[in-house]
Parts: structure tokens; C-alpha cells; sequence
């Protein structure tokens, strides 16, 4: 099996090496813009298989990964903060209150496509400002989407998790790649290899 993952986030590479089969990781150069409209779940949904589809289209004969994360608090997207700034008001705006995700992760190959979205909920206790700066400067997440690391310090920042499958929050939901991989001919366990690991091509 030829597996490729259709990104270069360091998150999902690691995630994915989680389940020790070989694969490679090649940019997937997709247009992520929302449509007019679309609720959290679908655009997951829809940029997850895009982004799979169009590494599929350059490998047909491959097994392609393609996943994607929306983050929505009280309607709006929250995306990655790049900054320290807007990564305060990102914090500042979840204090006390409860972020959703939607990650999707999309399985193409020859004669296979299947897509599934898994929802996270995430729920913040309140954050005084001292708190925040302190967080934000040790984690330093401003590549995250919602501003914190769960599975690193900011494990501090929340009451409560509510969800399936806490990969799911960092970005490739293993446990639903699994079972796509089992209904597609492909079942982890039973493809027990002595190597694993990952290139990259861009």
C-alpha cells in the first residue's frame, strides 16, 4: 500500500505515525476559501476530501489522507492565531465558554472514498489575563487553531473535554482513520510492519 498524507502539518505527521505504517506527506495545494454560508461540519467535510483529492489526482495508484479543522465559537470560525496578539483576543474570547471542533479526514484511492467528520467540544474554564500571557508564552501555540496545545499545557485552560476521539483535536481523528482504513481493504493491525516513518515531498 503506497499511504500518503496530503499535508505538511508536523501535527498530523505525528499523529499519523501513531499507527507505524509507512507513508509520505506531500502538499496537497488546495484552495481553503469558505463558501458563502457553509456551516462548520461540511467545510470540514469538504476541505478534508479536497485536499485528498488533489494529491490522488497526481497519485491514483495511492492510498491518500486528506483531513481538515474547524474551529467555531458562538457561530464564528476561529482560525490559526499566527500571532501573539490575536492569539490573546482568541483566549480572551473563549474564557469561560465553549469552542467546538469539527475535524474530517477523508480516505481517496482506487475505488475507495470515504470521508468522516468528528466533533470535539472543548470547554474553557475563565482565564484572567496573567493567566493567558503566561500560557501563550510558554506554549507558544500560534499555529493552533483556538490558541492553545491540549496535549501539552493547555490542558490548564479547560473544565471539561467532551468528544470520542481526542485526536481528533490535534488535527487527524485516528480513531475514525482506523476504521476507514479497515472498511477499505486496509486494516491497521493486520498490516503489521517492521518499518515506519514519513517523507516529505512539496
Amino acid at each position: 500500500m503506497n499511504l500518503i498524507l496530503a499535508s505538511t502539518s508536523v501535527y498530523r505527521q505525528r499523529l499519523l505515525e501513531r499507527l507505524q505504517l509507512p507513508f509520505t506527506c506531500i502538499a496537497p495545494e488546495t484552495d481553503e476559501t469558505h463558501l458563502p454560508g457553509e456551516a462548520p461540519p461540511p467545510l470540514a467535510a469538504r476541505l478534508a476530501r479536497a485536499k485528498a483529492a488533489a494529491v490522488a489526482a497526481r497519485h491514483p495508484e495511492a492510498l491518500v489522507i486528506g483531513s481538515d479543522q474547524v474551529a467555531s465559537l458562538d457561530g464564528s470560525l476561529l482560525g490559526k492565531p499566527g500571532s501573539h496578539r490575536q492569539a490573546v483576543a482568541q483566549l480572551e474570547a473563549c474564557s469561560g465558554k465553549t469552542l467546538h471542533f469539527y475535524t474530517a479526514v477523508s480516505l481517496l484511492g482506487p475505488g475507495i472514498d470515504k470521508t468522516h467528520t468528528e466533533p470535539f467540544t472543548v470547554d474553557f474554564r475563565p482565564l484572567g489575563n496573567e493567566e493567558i500571557e503566561i500560557y501563550l508564552r510558554r506554549d507558544t501555540p500560534y499555529d493552533c487553531a483556538g490558541s492553545f496545545k491540549w496535549e501539552s499545557l493547555g490542558i490548564a485552560l479547560f473544565e471539561r473535554l467532551h468528544g470520542n476521539d481526542p485526536t481528533s483535536l490535534e488535527g487527524l481523528p485516528l480513531i475514525a482513520l482506523t476504521r476507514l482504513l479497515a472498511e477499505s481493504g486496509h486494516p491497521v493491525l493486520a498490516r503489521a510492519s517492521s518499518s515506519s516513518g514519513r517523507n516529505s515531498e512539496s
